[in-house]
Order: C-alpha cells, then structure tokens, then sequence
C-alpha cells in the first residue's frame, strides 16, 4: 500500500540509536541499578518499619512482584511488536491513541526527571561517614552532588554498553554485601531462634498495609525500563521478556530477603522501634554488630554506588524518552538527534544534565533541605507518576491488542492486564490516600494534594499539544508512538475510527 503522508526521512545520525549492544544481562544491570537495591534495604525498607510499624513489609515485596508479573504479562508481549525507547509513551500512544500517547510521554519526562534529579539530593549525605572515616573531611552535599553530576553527565555521552560496564561492576559488588549483610542477620537471630512471623499474611493485613504496599512498589521503580533499551538490545524478543522477568524476580527475592532478615536479628517485636531509632543506619548497625567496622564501612561505600548507579540509569532512561519524543518531533527535533560515534542521545543526554546542573545550584544558593525537600519529595512525586503510566499501560496493552487483531492468548492480551489493572487502580488509590504519609508532611499540607496533581494536568497539556499537532502538523502527528518506524508509517486511524482509503504501512 502507499502511504497517505510520508515525513521527509532524516539522516541515520539524527534518528538511531546503536543497535545491538546490549544482551540480557546488560539490560538487566541497567533495570537493577534504577531499583537502587542498596539505597532500598537502607531507606525504604527502614522508613516502612519505622513509620508504618507493619512487620509484614517481606511480604508486601512479594504482592506487589506478584502485581508488576501480571502487568509484564501483557508488556513483554507488546514488546515483541513494539520495540521502542520512548516505552511507555509508545505503547500508549499504540493503545490508547496519539494525543493520550503525547499525555504520557510528559507525565514520564517529570516522573523519570524527577527519580534521577531527586538522587542528588542523597548523595552527598551518603557519601559523609565514607569520607569522614577516609579523609577525615565533612565536604558540603553540594560539593559531593557536582562531582556525581560531572560523572553522570560524561558517562551520558558515552556508548551505552560502557555505561552498561560500570553498572554491572557496581551493582554485584552490591548485591554481594547485601547478601552478606542478610546470612550475617540470619546467622545472629535476636534471642537465638530464626522467626518467620514477618512473612505471615495476618502480619500485613493490618492497619497501615496501603502505605506498605505504596512504598513497596517505589522499591521496584525502574523494572519497565528494560523496554527502554529494547532498539539498543541484541534480540528484543528475547531481551526484553527475559530481562523483565528475571529483574522483578531478583528484586523480589532481595527486598523480602533483606527485610525478613532485619526482623530476624533484632526480633519481629522491636524491628519497629530499632528502625525508628537508627533509621538508614540500622542495616549498618546490624553489620558493625555482627561483622565489624570493616564490613559496615564497605556497606556505606556501597550505599554511596548504589546511589550513583541508580543516577546512571536513570539518566540513560530519562534522555531516551526525550530522545523518543525528539525523533518524532513531538518535541524539537534537535533531542533526536544520536552521536555518530557513541550512539548516544547526546543532545537528550546533554539537556538532562543541564537540568540536574540547574537544580543542584538553586537547592545549594537557598539552603533547601536536599534529603526531605529534593531526594524524598522528588522521589516520591517520581514514583507516583511511574505508577500512574504502569496502570495507564496496562489498559492501552488490553487496547492494542484487541483493535490490531494480532494473535495472542487471552491470557497475555487480556486476563494478566486486566488483573494487573485493577489492582495497580487499588494501589492508587491507597497512594492518594496516604501521600501525606509518604512525604512526611501533615495531612492538611498542600503538598498532599500539589505533588499528585502535577500529573493530571501534564496529562491534560500533553493530550492538547497531541490534538493541536493533528490538527496543524499532520506530518509530526503521524511518527507519533512509532519509534524507528515513524519514517516510513503513513498516517495511522486513531482507535475506534475506520482507516482512509489507501492509508497502511509501506510494505
């Protein structure tokens, strides 16, 4: 068939990333080190004992691996039809329409903007006990913040592999202290008896069980993005499945492991308390206990790359949606544009830096709290609006597939998404109704309601720039949500509506 409308094709240097580069287990390094597992077991887990008092936190990390399973379900299926950076905003845009598409590509730009800007604000308060017991010096968070930054912007720029190196080098060094910080925990119980009680049902369904679940699934923020990388992957069909699924197991497995193992060491009727009085020190507290200075300094060190590498990879998530929106001049084209020699989005990357930059210097001239008022606000803010897109993806995967006709089971085109939709909907709603809880404020605080808010209404502005540009940019309107395909692709129906005569794909 011919196409209806074929946009001018650009050069191979503006619209491709490098193909090819990643396997599996690169793609894998990249979905963990955004889960931030050391910064987890240490912040969130701590915070859900120390505020929520549930002890059945191991558990809620197992229901929500249960919930995000079924949502890949569908995902991963889409995924062998779609392989696009722009994730999220593809596929809705795929299922759900263009102008919902464009809606959810600026919740992700805030959302994923907000994860890796957010992280700056931790890392010079996890970098201090390091520095202080090898340097004796106490450097402003500002200071340790600009040099995290200089890294994150270079690696940026570089090949994605390279960067896929760095994180594969922090991230088992990581994951190898937390396992041996949890056999320690596990070897030294409180009162000499190993209790299972944290992983009983009745110890999570009790009062409080919504901000548990709500912070439980931030710990796993960062699994979709293996779809991320899908055009960089060697084979996305296989990549892409095996790479999710393997990434919620690990996580999973980490999460309840290291949150069973606390209870162990200090007794499941004073976890509450211990976390309250030891906060993010309390795993490393463990270790001094059980290990010694030597392995609690190694930890803190560790929290410190587990910090940086969570940065890395959101940076390469966040500049690669941009890039997405860029090649499809749904934002200007300049973000589409590649290095010719790394294949990085470099302007993307470039422009991401540029903010991070921005917001270091304004938080360091007003001496604005960078824990509470930038990692954990961002943070929080940052995982919500990843919440909302997974939910919205779920229904747009349910869409896709029954307005294209494909083949696939009913299982992966409807029952798992359905499933998943619904109890990612429950999660939402528990969020709103806890946010004050989750960002430490008082429940009269606007800050309740102004976070969350932010969300709809870049929603709202996105679905009228997609309108506008059907109506004035036909030619934009039509790359919208085809990734490396938009070239080629005709001006698509919208859902619902039948196609134009003579509109198709060019075969």
């Amino acid at each position: 068939m011919s196409p209806t409308s074929t946009p001018k094709r650009p050069s191979n240097v503006s619209d491709a990333l490098a193909r090819g580069r990643l396997g599996v287990p690169s793609v894998i390094f990249f979905v963990l080190s955004a889960a931030a597992p050391f910064t987890v077991v240490a912040g969130v887990v701590t915070t859900g004992y120390a505020v929520t008092g549930v002890t059945g936190i191991p558990l809620a990390f197992l229901a929500v691996a249960a919930v995000l399973v079924l949502f890949s379900v569908g995902y991963v299926a889409m995924a062998r039809r779609v392989a696009n950076a722009g994730a999220f905003y593809a596929y809705i845009s795929r299922g759900l329409g263009r102008p919902a598409g464009v809606g959810a590509a600026w919740v992700a730009l805030i959302a994923y903007n907000a994860l890796q800007v957010g992280l700056y604000g931790t890392i010079g308060i996890a970098a201090e006990p390091v520095l202080d017991r090898l340097f004796g010096g106490h450097p402003q968070w500002w200071v340790v913040a600009l040099v995290a930054w200089g890294l994150v912007a270079v690696l940026g720029l570089l090949r994605v592999d390279i960067n896929g190196l760095v994180l594969a080098v922090l991230l088992v060094t990581e994951i190898a202290v937390i396992v041996g910080y949890d056999l320690a925990q596990l070897t030294h119980p409180a009162g000499g008896e190993v209790s299972v009680a944290a992983l009983s049902p009745e110890n999570l369904f009790v009062p409080g069980a919504g901000a548990v679940l709500v912070l439980a699934i931030t710990g796993f923020v960062g699994f979709e993005s293996s779809v991320v990388f899908s055009e960089e992957s060697k084979d996305p069909r296989r990549t892409v499945p095996m790479a999710t699924y393997l990434s919620i197991a690990i996580i999973a497995a980490l999460y309840a492991l290291s949150s069973w193992t606390m209870t162990v060491a200090t007794g499941p009727d004073r976890i509450a308390e211990r976390a309250g009085e030891d906060s993010v020190l309390l795993i490393f507290n463990l270790a001094g206990e059980h290990l010694g200075d030597t392995a609690v300094l190694i930890g803190q060190a560790l929290f410190v790359t587990s910090v940086l590498a969570a940065m890395i990879s959101f940076h390469n998530t966040t500049a690669r949606y941009a890039f997405a929106l860029g090649r499809e001049r749904v934002l200007p084209a300049a973000f589409g544009q590649t290095s010719p020699r790394t294949g990085s989005p470099r302007v993307a990357s470039l422009a991401q830096s540029v903010l991070g930059l921005l917001v270091i210097v304004l938080y360091a001239v007003n001496g604005w709290d960078p824990v509470l008022k930038l990692f954990y606000w961002a943070g929080t803010g940052g995982g919500f609006g990843v919440l909302l897109l997974i939910a919205a993806t779920s229904v747009a995967v349910i869409s896709f597939f029954a307005r294209q006709g494909v083949r696939e089971t009913l299982w992966r085109r409807a029952i798992a998404p359905g499933l998943a939709a619904v109890a990612l909907a429950v999660i939402i709603v528990l969020a709103l109704d806890n946010f004050a809880n989750l960002l430490g404020v008082a429940p009269d605080s606007p800050l309740r309601w102004a976070i969350p808010a932010v969300y709809p209404v870049a929603a709202l502005l996105g679905v009228l720039w997609g309108l506008f540009l059907r109506r004035s940019r036909p030619d934009v309107y039509a790359r919208i949500g085809l990734g490396a395909e938009s070239a080629a692709v005709a001006v698509l129906p919208e859902p619902g509506r039948p196609t134009p005569a003579g509109a198709g794909v060019r075969r």
